[in-house]
């Protein structure tokens, strides 16, 4: 069920890809962190959301991008989607 993974201080508990975008749920053992990382091959794009002991990490894993927003975090497509809105007008 686990995956090997190249990061020996984390095991993948979960993954998933769908159009280019992979999505993984990372547990490390010496720190007990729970982690969703989000790799988009098509933009190259690449985040990561560390959970919080209250936070319910299969619905982050299942809605990483919703959970980067609640955070503010900002993607590099969403400011380069701005910056072109920007200049066309």
């Amino acid at each position: 069920m686990f995956e090997a993974i190249d990061e020996p201080w984390r095991t993948e508990l979960m993954s998933r890809e769908s159009n280019g975008i992979m999505v993984r749920l990372l547990w490390s053992r010496s720190t007990n962190l729970v982690t969703v990382t989000v790799a988009d091959a098509a933009n190259d794009d690449y985040f990561e959301l560390v959970l919080d002991q209250h936070e319910r990490a299969l619905d982050v894993f299942h809605h990483p991008f919703a959970h980067a927003a609640a955070r503010g975090l900002e993607l590099p497509t969403e400011r380069l989607e701005r910056e072109a809105l920007r200049d066309a007008a």
